[in-house]
């Protein structure tokens, strides 16, 4: 079976985006995800993303990690997915659609290529010593990190991933440190099980670790840079309760095709 997949990239994540909305694609099949995300003998990705229909909203994202598992909320996934939704005709600059992690609203440009996409409320920030831990659709680790553009960040984050306390259910793992107005960040991506250039859930979940670490309440916006380029977080904290968040970044298409299933 042969069919047509479109290739997506947000601030450097990239995805493997497939219409099935006909529902003509099994897609609970992990060795088919591993050989389609595979870079070498597939087309490669971090990650596969199927736009299905859902009763009550423009569609669903249903997501695949490069290992071929269902993954939790992906950020930067949601956003290509809207871009991809508006490539479609299926949306014009705004849409609500839902994903494992409950429904999502997302605006996007008239250009087509900077989503606007919200994440869920987080009212939770525990501490594993040093560092914050934290869900924003995906569980994060979140470390301030000095030297952090000559760090190891896959032998750190791996170790942190799979010690005793993560390795069961796994953990995606940040390292963060300031940058002019903002930070920059590095991700360990469990899933790949490797450093991403970017990760949206995780740069979200710096920008609210990093508000509760410097006690920080009101309207934020959090400029943060990554390998793969800039994102921004935008959100209301009152001490308690992080709401009205949104992940703000670049989603492009960056070429289409064919591939036999």
């Amino acid at each position: 079976m042969k069919t047509h997949f479109y290739k997506y990239q947000g601030a450097g994540n990239d995805f493997i985006l497939i219409d099935n909305r006909t529902i003509a694609i099994n897609h609970h099949n992990p060795q088919l995800i591993q050989k389609l995300s595979d870079r070498r003998f597939g087309i490669g990705g971090d990650g596969v993303m199927f736009l299905q229909n859902a009763e009550g909203y423009d569609f669903e994202m249903v997501y695949y990690n490069a290992d071929g598992k269902p993954s939790s909320m992906c950020g930067n996934g949601g956003r290509c997915i809207v871009a991809f939704a508006r490539f479609l005709g299926i949306i014009e600059n705004q849409t609500d659609f839902l994903a494992v992690d409950g429904p999502h609203h997302a605006k996007i440009s008239d250009s087509g290529d900077w989503v606007s996409l919200q994440m869920i409320d987080v009212d939770t920030i525990t501490n594993d010593g040093g560092a914050y831990v934290l869900d924003t659709g995906s569980p994060h680790y979140v470390s301030l990190s000095a030297d952090l553009k000559d760090k190891d960040v896959y032998n750190d984050g791996y170790a942190i991933r799979n010690n005793a306390t993560y390795k069961a259910k796994g953990i995606n793992v940040n390292f963060v440190e300031p940058a002019g107005d903002g930070y920059f960040v590095r991700t360990f991506e469990r899933g790949v099980e490797d450093e991403t250039f970017a990760c949206g859930t995780g740069v979200t979940a710096v920008a609210l670790a990093m508000a509760k670490h410097k006690n920080q309440t009101g309207h934020i916006t959090t400029p943060v840079k990554v390998l793969g380029g800039d994102l921004n977080i935008r959100f209301d904290h009152d001490g308690n309760t992080f709401t009205n968040i949104f992940l703000e970044g670049p989603a492009k298409q960056v070429f289409e095709g064919d591939v036999e299933l």
